[in-house]
């Protein structure tokens, strides 16, 4: 497996995150939470980051920073294994606490800051006990959810606000901001005076509450698995790819053109030998799901715009579809072989 593809420039916005290894615990207590701040206050000074939104949970962390100088992997390699020297000595523990490499994303500040920080915000609601785990956000995908009763939604809530290992409360303002951390850079996105902006983005994020904002829909853009924006703002980083050989292949992927929808619609219909309209009436068939897959996987469409091209009512029912061709394909040859004809038709590489 080829190494994540790396995109450092002066000035770009990254979402970071680090996760324990096996899924274990990197942070135990408060002393430990304490102590990773400080050493994100160190990491900005030292290495030119400016870091705009965090929250720190009991086996990962988010950070969303921007780079006043390119060095993205040293600052966060230092801060991973300075981390895990200080946590192996005070728990008397060795080896490994991270789970590889940091994962990071660059991203189009413009367009995705506000709904990133409010993806970070909302991890520590996003559990099991407030009814926001992963299978209730997936039924909520599929429209198969009521909205969250009055008492657990206060909650959620009261949990979001009182929780002191982010920096939601400094966002809006109940708690002092430290001087390390530089969260007007995305409340300026908003306008108004300085208290309207916390406030206005108080009520951005808790709406949001109520779902718990999945993470299909805040990456439904992701490109390469590195990269999120626009054609136009993927253009603008194009000659800003760096590398090594493996990673060059995610970068030729990534400049590639994706087809439009009807381009793809129009080599389905071709393939199964019968108009859109007419596959957009047969319940569950083959040749809808392949376009949707398509959309999905070539054309890199977000679920909510592929579900609006298609016709379908709901974002989840589309993700349900394709979920469902994606396991055909593992067990249909002759499906597999339909598939390759279209990709075919439209001069692309999966």
């Amino acid at each position: 497996m080829s190494r994540p593809l790396r995109v450092e420039h002066v000035g770009g916005w990254y979402h970071v995150t680090g996760r324990g290894n096996e899924r274990r615990a990197i942070f135990r207590d408060d002393r430990d939470r304490a102590h990773f701040l400080e050493l994100l206050e160190g990491m900005t000074g030292r290495f030119g980051v400016s870091l705009n939104c965090f929250a720190l949970m009991d086996n990962h962390y988010h950070l969303l920073l921007r780079l006043e100088q390119a060095h993205l992997s040293r600052a966060l390699q230092w801060l991973n294994l300075s981390y895990t020297a200080w946590f192996n000595r005070r728990h008397d523990r060795a080896g490994h606490l991270f789970q590889g490499r940091f994962k990071s994303i660059l991203f189009d500040p413009s367009s995705a800051a506000l709904e990133l920080s409010r993806y970070v915000h909302l991890n520590p609601v996003r559990v099991d006990r407030l009814g926001l785990g992963k299978a209730r956000r997936a039924a909520t995908r599929a429209g198969g959810t009521s909205a969250p009763e009055a008492g657990q939604m206060q909650e959620r809530l009261a949990l979001l606000r009182s929780y002191r290992w982010s920096s939601y409360r400094a966002f809006i303002g109940t708690a002092p901001c430290p001087p390390w951390l530089n969260g007007e850079a995305i409340l300026r996105i908003n306008r108004g005076a300085k208290a309207q902006r916390r406030e206005d983005y108080r009520r951005y994020v808790e709406a949001a509450a109520g779902e718990g904002l999945d993470a299909a829909d805040v990456w439904a853009e992701l490109k390469e698995g590195c990269i999120l924006g626009s054609q136009r703002f993927i253009a603008q980083v194009r000659e800003q790819l760096a590398g090594s050989a493996e990673e060059q292949k995610a970068a030729a992927r990534l400049k590639r053109i994706r087809p439009p929808w009807e381009a793809m619609v129009a080599c389905v219909e071709k393939v199964a030998g019968a108009s859109w309209v007419a596959l957009q009436c047969r319940h569950a068939d083959r040749s809808r799901d392949m376009a949707l897959y398509l959309g999905r996987r070539v054309g890199c469409m977000k679920l909510r715009a592929l579900a609006q091209a298609a016709g379908m009512k709901q974002y989840g029912a589309a993700a349900m579809a394709i979920k469902r061709y994606e396991d055909t394909l593992r067990n249909d040859n002759a499906e597999s072989r339909r598939l390759r004809k279209a990709i075919q038709m439209l001069n692309v590489k999966m």
